[in-house]
């Protein structure tokens, strides 16, 4: 059986800044994303993947004006807030991994939301200490946390920047006032959430105006986005964490008909961006560096990837169901450490170290020395300072989020995974013209379980923990891939997959985030529908895993950095685009 890219996604051909800045005008934004699937993006100078034509386009003219790959994030986030608001925006937070050409240096930025200091471990559970229902904990105030998107742009531009912060926001800008394109995947996600965007007023005028969804190619604008960036531009992330826009912001959250929460103006004054230190795995003579918690990311990909280290699967090759049947009880493992142990490490002890151990991950690759798939899994006992013990999660991670790539000519990289949750996060609209986050839901509803206590509960001040994984492979000191996904808690199988498709099976990166995905959290192998992904249903049900094909719309984002130049990939099951020069 053969795994190709599939012909039926679409990925825009190579493009160089000229060509890509006359191509990305706003009316030729659909048509760019209907070309083709085949080859990556190629370009010598800088490049640029992101989950909309028209915020990689601000990007692309960034890096064309000599910015940094910082300068172009700032000047992407800003449009994706607007062009796909049910993914990111200033209402969310992210997470961004960066390598320092000057310096050698490789880091992370925390952006993530933390817990309203009202909170409790209860917040999400009835009067009879029952968790709630997930949409009835999501849709409304409750489940709002505290931005840190802003102050991460703000803090990336600082440290990373070249070119003054108010020009990185006009193209944004301009969009809002002149108005933008509706793309096909927006107008799609519109009317299926209908009912829930039409429960908040300031929600409904804007996506369901006069009772009708905002139609795929209509012309949309936001000038009270255009005013918030202005304000910020101006006067930086402070324009946002207080005054006008703050107090906008508490007062939708509190004043929520039906579901009001509990984030306050000095939940806004005090929040900050954490630099915490890359977590890195070798694999195949690469060091394989993400984000480490609050985010779960680089620790469970980097698990998966350990436990494969000792397979050959270069041998076995992508068409072998064998190869699946590592990979996926791989992954089965890695995420039962997951559940046991990953929160936000400023509030709960960690293993961080011993989870990514070489002995102890050569220890529970143990386990995959069988011909079948496993018929348990449960957590191991990696090397541990702190005599703790944890209840296995319940939380509920659903997938939305985008990813942004990027490499610019000095030779810096990006890789920033920035979400608001679930799509269209607590369906609540700021007055500022964005949308507001739902991300308290991804800790568990439960604190506890018979008596003991679980390590991702609602804590005031804590940051729930994340799957996002934006990822920087490292090679010889350098950077080798730059990339990252959307998706929910699938986001680790995606990226895990992409990284085993180009390591271990020479895939360039379209190809390998092109690839149909099979991906195995809990025991339940899913298969990527449409693809030829299902056509290893008999084999993997025949080694003992449950199937179901399904719908898995990643939102890949790749940049190889070759000897030859950069070489970029953007997942064709959505609308972005790579280019460069």
């Amino acid at each position: 059986m053969r795994l190709a890219p599939l012909a039926l996604f679409a990925f825009a051909l190579p493009l160089h800044a000229q060509e890509a800045a006359d191509a990305f005008a706003p009316e030729a934004a659909t048509a760019q994303t209907t070309k083709d699937a085949g080859a990556p993006a190629e370009a010598s100078k800088w490049m640029v993947a992101a989950a909309n034509p028209l915020a990689v386009r601000a990007g692309a003219r960034v890096l064309s004006q000599g910015g940094t790959a910082a300068d172009a994030m700032v000047a992407v986030q800003a449009v994706l807030g607007l062009v796909e608001p049910q993914s990111s925006g200033l209402g969310g937070g992210a997470f961004l991994v960066w390598y320092d050409a000057e310096t050698g240096d490789l880091t992370t930025l925390d952006g993530r939301e933390t817990a309203p200091l009202e909170a409790t471990p209860r917040l999400f559970q009835d009067k009879n200490g029952e968790p709630l229902k997930f949409f009835d904990a999501v849709v409304g105030g409750l489940s709002v946390g505290t931005p840190g998107t802003p102050a991460l742009m703000e803090a990336a531009h600082r440290r990373w920047g070249g070119l003054a912060w108010p020009t990185l926001f006009s193209e944004a800008i301009t969009l809002a006032e002149d108005g933008f394109a509706v793309s096909p995947r927006l107008a799609a996600l519109v009317a299926s959430d209908q009912e829930r965007l039409t429960r908040f007023p300031r929600t409904a005028a804007y996506f369901v105006p006069e009772g009708a969804p905002i139609a795929e190619g209509n012309t949309l604008q936001n000038p009270a986005y255009a005013e918030t960036l202005r304000a910020i531009s101006a006067d930086g992330a402070d324009a946002f964490y207080s005054g006008e826009i703050a107090a906008g912001i508490v007062e939708t959250v509190r004043g929520a008909a039906g579901n009001p929460g509990v984030l306050s103006m000095t939940d806004l004054s005090i929040y900050e961006v954490k630099e915490r230190a890359a977590v890195c795995v070798t694999y195949r003579a690469h060091d394989v560096c993400g984000m480490g918690p609050p985010s779960s990311g680089a620790l469970t990909v980097g698990q998966i990837l350990g436990m494969l280290e000792s397979s050959d699967l270069a041998a076995l090759g992508a068409e072998n169901p064998e190869s699946w049947r590592l990979i996926g009880d791989a992954s089965r493992l890695a995420f039962a450490d997951r559940g046991r142990y990953m929160a936000d490490s400023d509030f709960v002890p960690m293993p961080t170290k011993g989870l990514v151990d070489p002995e102890y991950l050569t220890g529970r690759a143990q386990a995959l020395n069988t011909d079948k798939a496993l018929t348990e899994v449960s957590p191991g006992e990696p090397p541990f300072d702190h005599a703790l013990l944890w209840a296995d999660d319940e939380s509920l991670e659903l997938p939305s989020t985008s990813h942004i790539s990027i490499v610019d000519q000095y030779g810096n990289a990006l890789s920033m995974t920035t979400t608001i949750e679930n799509g269209f996060g607590s369906r609540l609209m700021a007055p500022g013209g964005f949308l507001l986050n739902n991300e308290l839901t991804d800790f568990s509803f439960r604190s506890h379980d018979n008596g003991v206590p679980i390590a991702n509960r609602v804590e005031p001040g804590k940051r729930p923990r994340s799957s996002m994984a934006p990822t920087i492979v490292m090679k010889d000191g350098k950077p080798a891939m730059v990339v990252g996904s959307p998706g929910g808690s699938r986001i680790i199988g995606y990226v895990a997959k992409t990284i085993i498709a180009h390591l271990d099976w020479g895939m360039d990166p379209q190809a390998a985030v092109a690839m149909p995905h099979l991906v195995n959290r809990f025991g339940t192998y899913d298969m990527e529908d449409g693809t030829t992904a299902t056509g290893f249903t008999d084999a993997l049900t025949e080694l003992g895993f449950e199937t179901n094909a399904r719908a898995l719309t990643s939102g890949l984002h790749a940049i190889a950095i070759t000897p030859e130049g950069l070489r970029g990939g953007a997942d064709p099951r959505r609308e972005g685009i790579a280019i460069g020069e």
